[in-house]
């Protein structure tokens, strides 16, 4: 058997992700992409950064402060990594401004929308309109601090942007004191002006205002100088949940931590004063490594705003509106359907109204006797979360697992918690030392023949806002095997009660990875026999150790390997005698690719599942996924034939290399294959045509859509 442990073998998980942020910045400078879009995917790597910054840069401070030197899967240790990440994310950065100064800034004003860059850009009347907008709109809200001998340094809030400014008292500008003002989040980040010339619309950035009119807050002082400036914290909540008597009131002790946690990122503008920058280096205790000077404006997730600006549709792709299923009449109740057949539902593409109501007809149906449902992240004003409520009030069993440590959602889920204890409902917290990932719900339900038990499970949240952005798959059956091992999933989720065997359901930290590996070296032992072998894997991320093992031995056998993973990959493709067999494709589009679908040929048998989990260390050892079968024929070709549209789409596919790049194929004399907009487009068909026969979902795939030749 060949070693197939070497760290040479492996790719960093953390310069894999910046290599997936690099694809979606492709996005942002791809011209034949509607401009409004391409704003949205600048906006969108510039949180994408603030998250790693906050989370995976800072655990990597964490490791080295604590003098932590062992090395990753690719033989990296924490340093190596942190000098290898400060290195790309600068590159990155410069990337980024390069692409908003150069591409989109002057395509916008050729549009007729101008982003104010100085106050040396505006006429008369326009600084009329802004120094009155200041008075009357900002300059109320604004705290300016200072600091002195007898002020300390403020604290400066998380992700927050502020003003640094020097003044003084004196004419002579070598004594001199620090100044900040933070920008108000609670203001609108750009202000629209009275537009010159040809524009339709002109812009200016709220900091901007505040610089023009900074003097005002400094009336006794003569301002040196003021530029903008903006910190990255160290957000990654650190829970002793074994010693916490209350997880609800740790998790809200820390993430107020949040807000003072150690600075890990420093931007600030390239021409910043440099005695100013002395004085926020020292204040912050940050190195030159984590200092980014910045070209344009800082924080660029305000672009996503600009996104929602009226009067640009011609700019953005035509809205897609999310279609009712084929298979779901609103004519008839959702138990009557469902117990005719499983119904598999792909969302956005499907609406996910069919879930909500799921839920809100098991809240109001007099049979239903109890709903039972897990919660990662929901939306703001969830309709999911106003049934639940409705169903305790009208007196049925209602448990509901809401998972407090769901990251960056912790307060937004800690408030949903109290309102469903609130309403009646039975609220577990999680589990100790463990997330509760899977995607499940459980309506038990009485009826003529007893009780019946309906179960939907999803490869995403409960969560209707990103149910219209993510791509995800849901399945709704009341297969007895199933609904068996739902409610035992439940009993284990709220007390200590372990089913001795699983019908169907494999759940992780204790089964899945078993599950997985049998899978694959299952497919690897036919291969040895002379048979034909073949796995088909998506998901977001892909790098467990053991798991890219299995799939080195079983492609050194001649298993035929499809990878389609959206994010992070630590396999690496190409390598002699060991990966020769597998493919990597990411897919980056419009829509988030977020479903986990696995496929094994099981010599001719063809096993299909669908699940929860990525395959990575945190969600088969640390984390309560799900991971289901799809038995059903007619929902089985349905997920065949989404992979193999998947497998074929050649327009934002991006291929991996073995030197760990990717490449867009070449699509020269191709037919051209994009995968989201081809479901898109069936799914209007169908909801027009109507319920198809059931061979319908099964057919080949033909290129109906978005097709031309190059």
């Amino acid at each position: 058997m060949i070693d197939v442990s070497k760290a040479e073998y492996f790719t960093n998980r953390e310069i894999s992700w910046l290599g997936f942020n690099y694809r979606v910045l492709g996005e942002a400078r791809d011209k034949t992409i509607p401009l409004f879009e391409r704003i949205k995917f600048l906006s969108i790597t510039a949180s994408n950064l603030d998250e790693f910054f906050m989370i995976r840069v800072a655990s990597l401070k964490d490791m080295v402060n604590a003098k932590y030197e062992k090395p990753d899967i690719a033989g990296m240790t924490p340093q190596m990594q942190l000098d290898d990440i400060s290195k790309k994310t600068h590159s990155l950065v410069a990337t980024q401004y390069t692409t908003y100064n150069r591409s989109l800034k002057p395509a916008l004003k050729q549009n007729g929308l101008v982003i104010i860059d100085s106050f040396e850009e505006l006429d008369k009347k326009q600084k009329e309109y802004v120094e009155q907008y200041f008075q009357q709109d900002v300059y109320p809200v604004l705290t300016p601090m200072a600091m002195d001998s007898s002020r300390p340094f403020p604290l400066i809030r998380n992700k927050s942007l502020n003003i640094g400014a020097l003044i003084s008292d004196k004419e002579d500008e070598s004594e001199y004191d620090f100044a900040t003002v933070q920008v108000p989040s609670g203001l609108p980040r750009f202000v629209e002006i009275p537009s010159a010339g040809k524009a339709q619309k002109t812009l200016i950035l709220l900091e901007q205002v505040i610089e023009m009119n900074i003097q005002k807050l400094f009336l006794n002082y003569k301002v040196i100088c003021a530029h903008p400036y903006r910190i990255m914290r160290n957000a990654d909540l650190t829970i002793d949940e074994e010693d916490a008597a209350d997880l609800l009131k740790e998790i809200q002790k820390q993430l107020k931590r949040r807000q003072w946690g150690e600075v890990i990122r420093l931007e600030v503008e390239d021409d910043m004063d440099k005695r100013l920058l002395k004085i926020l280096k020292k204040a912050m205790n940050v190195g030159e490594d984590s200092i980014y000077r910045i070209n344009g404006p800082l924080d660029l997730t305000f672009l996503m705003k600009v996104n929602g600006i009226d009067g640009y549709d011609f700019l953005k792709y035509p809205k897609y509106t999310p279609q009712l299923s084929k298979d779901i009449n609103l004519e008839e109740d959702i138990f009557t359907q469902i117990r005719r057949k499983d119904i598999l539902l792909a969302h956005p593409f499907q609406s996910f109204d069919t879930v909500v109501d799921f839920v809100r007809q098991a809240a109001k149906d007099p049979e239903v006797l109890a709903i039972k449902q897990t919660l990662y992240r929901v939306s703001g004003n969830s309709p999911i979360i106003a049934s639940l409520a409705e169903a305790a009030e009208n007196g049925k069993q209602v448990t509901v697992l809401v998972e407090l440590k769901a990251r960056f959602d912790e307060e937004n889920n800690i408030i949903w918690a109290k309102k469903l204890e609130k309403s009646g409902c039975h609220v577990i917290y999680g589990l100790v030392g463990l997330k509760t990932h899977s995607k499940i719900t459980l309506v038990v339900r009485q009826e003529e023949d007893g009780i019946r038990r309906y179960v939907h499970l999803g490869t995403g949240n409960y969560n209707d806002s990103t149910a219209k952005q993510y791509t995800d798959m849901g399945l709704l059956t009341c297969s007895k095997p199933i609904g068996e091992d739902a409610t035992a999933v439940f009993n284990m989720l709220s007390g200590y009660s372990e089913p001795l065997q699983w019908n169907k359901l494999s759940l992780a930290p204790l089964w899945l990875r078993g599950k997985f590996l049998e899978l694959i070296q299952q497919e690897a032992e036919n291969a040895r026999e002379g048979r034909p072998a073949h796995i088909i894997a998506k998901m977001n991320s892909l790098c467990d150790k053991e798991i890219i093992e299995a799939l080195y031995q079983a492609s050194a056998t001649g298993v035929k390997i499809e990878l389609i993973i959206r994010g992070i990959c630590c396999l690496k493709v190409g390598i002699p005698g060991v990966s020769e067999n597998i493919t990597v494709k990411s897919i980056v589009g419009n829509f988030l690719e977020h479903s986990r679908i696995f496929y094994f040929y099981n010599n001719g048998w063809e096993n299909v599942f669908m699940g929860s989990a990525d395959w990575m260390p945190r969600n088969l050892d640390r984390r309560v996924e799900i991971l289901f079968p799809v038995e059903d024929d007619y929902c089985k070709k349905q997920v065949m034939h989404i992979l193999d549209v998947q497998l074929q789409d050649n327009v934002k596919a991006h291929y991996l290399q073995p030197d760990d790049t990717y490449q867009k194929p070449d699509k020269r004399g191709k037919v051209l294959v994009s995968s989201q907009d081809y479901f898109c487009q069936l799914a209007v068909m169908q909801a027009k045509e109507g319920k198809k026969k059931d061979e319908e979902a099964s057919r080949v795939f033909e290129p109906m859509y978005h097709v031309e030749e190059v």
